[in-house]
């Protein structure tokens, strides 16, 4: 045992680094800490673990070190970590100077190598006693390593000068798995070494010796790039983009837009006297290369910059504005139409600079914010068109184009607008909260309707000024201050002219940290869990818990009547100013609103009659012919005659990498994420049930007009998502089937869901809900940052065990990639049962990336035959249990006994 050593083990066991970094340190006896994947996406926590297990060796890729070393007080927190590890990626030179001046008592070990030799084989090690080298080195080879330095003729290079880096020895692979020509060409025989080291891997990096026996890297040969795990020829897409008939010159290159962030940027000059547009070029290059292979970004040039000796000069080559990725010669507007569009499109994509050619998809748009592009049309040209507009005209020079053209059938605005109306009667209830305060009646004991949070607030915190902050809020917003009361047998809204919204303050500092992490537990799940009387104000309850004197929890529990998921983006930019105004004693900032939700619920009933009603009914009735309406999913446990509300989550996290890879998917099928991923949601369910009749259940945010964006309330609308996949479709195919019913569905959103449930007459089933019971969400709501003056804001997790539905899928995009969770009925499932449903949801998606023609009965083979290998696998590790159980008990009746 190596006294007074600690290793880590943080690599995926998908990578081979993993193998050496598990048992490296375990031959030595050296103990090893395995950090959780959660624990390292968060370098303050990672740093934290590192410091309280001790660890004084660890290994990692150099861009994770940039983020250690940009850590507060992470020097001060691992005065015991002396040697550091770097292989996976190339290590720049100022990374390795401020290794050394955070850090000038640690070792940094450079490691190079690649999968092809078994992971490393060359080694720098960067001591406290070492000079700082001006360059790159990657050291000596390692034990049973040959490193050779070879020119094209594959004869050695004198010391100093660049030759192309060769690696044989005991880890050579044996080739490539089924490309031998590949393999002869990378493979070549050892012209040095006639013993078993009878091979070379030809590396395609370019290296030098320094006199001192040091390998000095120096870069690629080739222009082979590693972009979010895959390997790319930049030649190969070069040689692409030649192929196209208005293409004179082009160069590809990766540009850093910071340190860990690389993308592909084409240069590209046109033949003289052609005019091509990036879209064409993109579309070409679709059709030819894989879509990772597709540049990011292009820059079209009258010519590419040369160096005085007539090569291209790189260095010369402007770097495009990542936030605008589509960067051929902008095309200004021509006409007012398009001036119009391209300030709304600025406004809503945060973007500033624009062409009337760029695609609004490309530049971050998805259906939310095209529906608040339509809103912003209609506003500013008195013109009703449906969302459907943008999907087939994505770009500011098409859509003024059908504008124009929908002017001509469309003689004006047909939507009323939304007014202030007297509060001097009684105001309708919307028909939203009309299905809620139905549904309360039937059991007034439920908190199934219930939202809750928990904010973590670390800093000084102002208690006066948050709580004056929440209570200008609820002043604002009139429906925090309502209720609900029934006058002749109708719901109506009764608000408060006056309410103040108390900030209950329990102080749980004196406890021991386990007992007062068990009372906020405790505490949180007797908040979510405590059902409102809709028949009193406020519908929303508060605590704020002290856990010290700089560390606070805000427990915040809102009938879902009053609030909505949008509302909570409101509520949170409203509090981040409203709170740095008192703190600072400074008036409110924010103006007083025109129109409120009460305006809102009136507006709604009179304006969703008639025709427009009529219109939107059909639609849906028309959508829904002939469906069935209940998802045979198969369950762990029979269905009981009444409905239950008994569930829980499973959290999961889709990789960065595969995250990308369905985004560039959806780009390049014309569709949105959420379309890509309903679409393979609904192959999961038909692989479980074998129905071709699938319906599922989405919520829109139903905030289709600017007047209402602003407001806190309950506006969300449940749309019924209907896929017919009975002709056995690729899944691009797919795609386009799951576009349509969307676009269909975005178009009559305004069409309440219970109002499609009392005309459509369904037969009432106590044990199912109406329509469908399977949810499907992906988290796209505009949400605002977290923040408070002076304060570290961070959302804890509220366990609920109510659930509304049997299964539902929610995803969120995050900078890490998707992350999501399944919602489930615990009475109808197990939690074993949900973990292997996100296993095969994350093997569908990988699949339908890389074959996105397979066809679905085909996809539905792959997912049971790893259904089989994962039962498989359950069954072994329950004799390996039961067999361990059993050894226990013998052990304890053979002690018996001696006894």
């Amino acid at each position: 045992f190596v006294q007074r050593e600690i290793c880590c083990q943080k690599t995926s066991l998908n990578f081979v680094d993993s193998v050496w970094e598990i048992f490296g340190p375990l031959l030595q006896g050296v103990p090893t800490v395995i950090v959780p994947d959660s624990v390292l996406k968060d370098p303050q926590e990672f740093v934290a673990t590192l410091a309280s297990n001790n660890v004084t060796r660890l290994v990692l890729v150099p861009s994770l070190l940039r983020v250690l070393l940009a850590t507060s007080d992470m020097e001060l927190q691992l005065p015991q970590l002396k040697l550091w590890v770097s292989s996976g990626e190339a290590l720049s030179i100022d990374l390795l100077q401020q290794f050394r001046q955070s850090l000038p008592d640690s070792t940094l070990l450079n490691l190079y190598g690649s999968s092809e030799v078994s992971a490393d084989v060359t080694c720098y090690s960067l001591s406290p006693d070492t000079p700082l080298p001006e360059r790159v080195l990657i050291g000596r080879p390692l034990a049973n390593t040959q490193i050779y330095l070879l020119d094209a003729n594959r004869q050695p290079v004198p010391v100093g000068v660049p030759g192309e880096l060769h690696i044989g020895g005991d880890g050579l692979a044996r080739g490539y798995l089924n490309r031998p020509e590949l393999t002869a060409e990378k493979f070549i025989p050892n012209p040095f070494e006639n013993s078993k080291w009878n091979r070379l891997y030809k590396t395609g990096d370019l290296a030098r010796y320094l006199p001192n026996g040091e390998i000095e890297y120096l870069g690629r040969i080739d222009y082979q790039v590693k972009i979010r795990g895959f390997r790319i020829e930049l030649g190969e897409i070069e040689a692409a983009i030649s192929q196209h008939p208005k293409v004179g010159e082009t160069i590809v290159v990766v540009v850093e837009d910071s340190t860990d962030s690389q993308r592909l940027v084409a240069y590209v000059v046109p033949q003289s006297q052609q005019t091509l547009t990036m879209t064409e070029l993109r579309d070409f290059l679709e059709s030819k290369l894989p879509n990772y292979m597709v540049p990011a970004a292009f820059v079209m040039l009258e010519a590419l910059p040369l160096t005085p000796n007539g090569k291209v000069d790189r260095r010369a080559l402007l770097t495009p504005d990542k936030a605008r990725p589509d960067l051929e010669a902008a095309v200004a507007p021509r006409n007012l139409g398009e001036e119009v569009l391209s300030a709304v499109w600025k406004q809503i994509l945060g973007v500033s600079q624009l062409g009337i050619h760029d695609n609004f998809f490309a530049l971050g748009g998805h259906s939310l914010l095209a529906t608040q592009v339509m809103s912003r049309v209609r506003d500013t040209l008195q013109l009703e068109l449906p969302v459907r507009y943008l999907f087939e005209a994505p770009t500011i020079a098409g859509l003024a184009k059908s504008i124009e053209t929908a002017r001509l059938t469309q003689p004006g605005l047909q939507a009323l607008p939304i007014e202030r109306v007297p509060r001097d009667r009684n105001l309708p209830v919307s028909f939203g909260q009309q299905r809620l305060w139905f549904l309360h009646q039937l059991d007034q004991n439920s908190a199934a309707y219930n939202g809750s949070s928990a904010v973590l607030l670390q800093g000084a915190l102002n208690v006066a000024a948050l709580e004056k902050s929440i209570n200008e809020i609820v002043r604002r917003h009139e429906v925090l201050r309502t209720c609900f009361a029934v006058v002749e047998g109708q719901a109506v809204q009764r608000i408060s002219s006056e309410l103040m919204m108390p900030l209950p303050l329990v102080d749980l500092q004196d406890l021991p940290p386990t007992e007062r992490e068990t009372e906020v537990q405790r505490q949180g799940r007797a908040d979510a869990q405590q059902p409102f009387d809709l028949t009193q104000a406020p519908l929303m309850r508060l605590t704020l818990l002290r856990l010290g004197i700089e560390e606070h929890i805000l427990l915040v529990t809102i009938h879902h009547i009053i609030f909505d998921a949008w509302s909570a983006g409101v509520f949170i930019r409203e509090m981040s100013a409203l709170y740095e105004a008192f703190a600072t004693g400074k008036p409110s900032p924010l103006p007083e609103l025109f129109i409120q939700y009460a305006d809102f619920a009136v507006w709604q009933q009179q304006w969703l009659q008639g025709e427009v009603f009529s219109s939107q009914l059909n639609y849906w009735k028309q959508q829904l012919e002939g469906a069935k309406t209940v998802l045979e999913l198969p369950t762990d446990r029979p269905r009981s005659t009444l409905q239950t509300s008994k569930g829980t989550k499973y959290a999961f996290a889709l990789s960065p990498t595969l995250s990308q890879s369905l985004e560039s998917l959806s780009q390049q099928q014309g569709v949105t994420l959420f379309m890509t991923l309903l679409a393979a949601f609904n192959t999961l369910l038909y692989c479980y049930t074998g129905q071709e009749d699938i319906l599922v259940g989405y919520p829109i945010a139903n905030r289709n007009r600017r007047e209402i964006e602003g407001l806190i309330g309950f506006f969300v609308n449940t749309l019924v998502l209907r896929t017919d996949i009975s002709n056995n479709p690729s899944f691009i195919e797919l795609l386009q089937l799951v576009r349509e019913v969307a676009l269909g569905a975005y178009t009559h959103q305004d069409l309440p869901f219970e109002k499609l449930v009392a005309e459509l007459q369904l037969e009432r089933n106590l044990n199912h809900t109406p329509l469908f019971q399977v949810w499907f969400v992906l988290q796209n709501a505009p949400m605002s940052a977290l923040e408070l003056l002076g304060l570290k804001l961070s959302f804890l997790e509220v366990q609920s065990t109510m659930v509304r539905h049997d299964l539902k899928l929610e995803l969120s995009e995050t900078p890490e990639g998707l992350k999501g969770f399944f919602e489930y009925k615990t009475d109808l499932f197990n939690a074993t049962t949900i973990a292997q449903m996100v296993g095969l949801f994350e093997i569908l998606l990988a699949t339908v990336f890389e074959q996105p023609d397979i066809k679905l009965t085909h996809l539905v083979e792959i997912l049971k035959e790893a259904e089989k290998q994962q039962q498989i696998l359950k069954d072994q590790e329950l004799k390996q249990a039961r067999r361990h159980q059993l050894g226990q008990v013998k052990r304890k009746a053979i002690t018996g006994i001696e006894q």
